[in-house]
């Protein structure tokens, strides 16, 4: 009897540990991100696959580094020759 309920604690704290959350000194940084696109790629997907398991910091991160990545860093315009 003892023993199961030692199995049936390591088994239900084992899940416990698998489904929280990720610790928020884990998150990658905006600047990482765009350092490293095929990690962007892999967090993106992530965040679409399953939002409230990679965590709201990380997916804003991911979606601000898709920002920069894009519109770039705000550096001097395109401004075409008249």
């Amino acid at each position: 009897m003892k023993k199961s309920i030692l199995v049936l604690a390591v088994v239900v704290s084992s899940l416990l540990v698998a489904c929280g959350k990720a610790d928020p000194a884990a998150i990658e940084s905006v600047e990482s991100l765009v350092a490293h696109p095929e990690r962007l790629r892999e967090l993106r997907a992530a965040c679409k696959a399953d939002h409230d398991k990679v965590g709201d910091a990380q997916c804003n991160a991911v979606a601000e580094a898709t920002r920069r990545m894009f519109f770039g860093s705000g550096g001097p315009k395109y401004t075409p020759k008249e």
